[in-house]
């Protein structure tokens, strides 16, 4: 089962990545998750793709694909994975393509404006966790649960940087959204309903195909 989670910022999507990974057995994939990998251990791709991230600069996709490579050919993915947050781009599409056969690609749907009103009341920690003011709050307001330290607001997730990604996820990952429908593997669900709602769907489509 190799299946690919899609969506705009605010979705869900890696929350419903995780549910599909833990109900299925298959190793979850996050980009964000590979590239911190690689950087903090200082492997030679990490080296090259810090050049970047070091500036400011967005990694190319030349080093971004063989960083996603690098784990898909681990041996626990033989069986599948559920990757998220890649391809994000046509050309990142391409090189997926050439090396896996996709058997599900599911879209979490959902508009712009309800995007934009959760992600505005999203809070980070710096050991990784992720909160929301309403539907996932800390314990205590302002600290987390796990190390106790004060949360804070990503600097990608300030109006100004919301607009921006979700501008660029419009330009950059609809169109490979479109590749995965013309293949007939790609099933649109409703973003906008609870977390579990969510998760049913996607289980009946998976159980369908199966």
């Amino acid at each position: 089962m190799r299946i690919l989670v899609f969506g705009p910022q605010g979705s869900g999507k890696g929350t419903q990545a995780e549910l599909i990974s833990r109900k299925y057995k298959l190793p979850y994939i996050a980009t964000g998750d590979i590239f911190r990998f690689h950087l903090k251990s200082g492997t030679e791709l990490g080296k090259k793709a810090s050049r970047y991230t070091d500036a400011g600069e967005l990694v190319p996709d030349e080093i971004t694909n063989e960083i996603v490579k690098s784990r898909i050919i681990q041996p626990d993915c033989v069986n599948g994975f559920v990757l998220d947050g890649f391809p994000r781009n046509i050309f990142q599409a391409k090189f997926l393509n050439e090396m896996v056969e996709i058997d599900w690609a599911f879209l979490i749907d959902l508009a712009d404006e309800k995007a934009i009103e959760r992600l505005k009341d999203r809070l980070a920690c710096k050991c990784g966790l992720s909160y929301h003011l309403l539907n996932n709050p800390p314990k205590v307001a302002g600290i987390c649960d796990k190390c106790g330290n004060k949360l804070f607001i990503r600097e990608d997730d300030k109006p100004e940087a919301i607009n921006r990604r979700l501008e660029i996820y419009h330009q950059e990952t609809e169109p490979v959204i479109k590749i995965y429908q013309d293949r007939g593997v790609l099933y649109k669900i409703n973003g906008d309903q609870e977390i579990k709602k969510v998760f049913a769907d996607i289980e009946k489509n998976i159980s369908l195909k199966k």
